[in-house]
């Protein structure tokens, strides 16, 4: 089960409470003022203003309110999918509110509109910033794997795999984003036999240029690719 935690304003709160008023659930709760069962998702209002947002679709309720407050978040994303004769780099990072303030202002973007000198100079110090973990696969190793698996398992084994290691390194927030590439129940059937598999996952297109902690993996990916290219122009 997804939970996110926000501090809304009265106005956000009165706004909610409006939009979900047939799913108002008349209890009184201490300490809450307001409680909303939704479809996959119980929203509750404490006193406090704080708002708590329960279940596998919390994230979707929950992100109306993400512009002006950070979330502490994961993000993964892949480069190289589209080269066959380069690496595939996969990178999950975590972006939480220390970190988040220190890497704010570093015109943080999708690595595809960034430049490579850009990347170049900017991903090592998110390297040393965030919490990260990296994954690469030479092309050679690719063209093995493919042989038994299409590119979208591909990408959710390496996903998955990236994750399971960030957690080792630093326990994962409750947001978890993938850029996606496939359906949500396509990408669990790509995991059904692995041993471990990372869950309450959000996909959303173009995550990229909507989460900052994807934005970062990007960049990391990006940088890691571009580092073995020019590793294997130089062999």
């Amino acid at each position: 089960m997804n939970t996110i935690t926000l501090t809304l304003t009265l106005k956000q709160i009165e706004k909610l409470k409006n939009t979900f008023k047939d799913n108002i659930v008349n209890k009184e709760i201490p300490y809450v003022n307001l409680q909303l069962k939704l479809e996959n998702c119980t929203i509750t209002v404490y006193t406090t203003n704080k708002v708590v947002f329960q279940g596998n679709d919390a994230h979707i309720y929950a992100s109306a309110f993400y512009d002006n407050i950070f979330i502490n978040q994961a993000g993964s994303d892949e480069v190289g999918t589209g080269d066959y004769f380069g690496p595939i780099t996969v990178c999950a990072c975590i972006v939480n509110e220390d970190n988040y303030n220190k890497i704010k202002d570093l015109n943080i973007q999708d690595s595809k509109t960034l430049t490579d000198n850009f990347i170049l100079d900017i991903a090592p110090t998110l390297m040393e910033l965030l919490p990260y973990s990296l994954l690469i696969v030479d092309n050679k190793k690719y063209n093995q794997v493919h042989s038994n698996y299409n590119l979208n398992k591909i990408k959710a084994l390496l996903h998955n795999q990236a994750y399971i290691n960030l957690n080792k390194k630093e326990k994962l927030p409750n947001l978890l984003i993938v850029d996606q590439f496939t359906k949500e129940h396509n990408y669990f059937k790509y995991l059904k036999y692995e041993k471990e598999i990372i869950k309450n996952i959000h996909f959303e297109t173009k995550a990229e240029s909507k989460y900052i902690s994807v934005a970062c993996a990007s960049i990391i990916a990006r940088y890691a690719f571009l580092k073995k290219w020019e590793e294997m122009e130089n062999k």
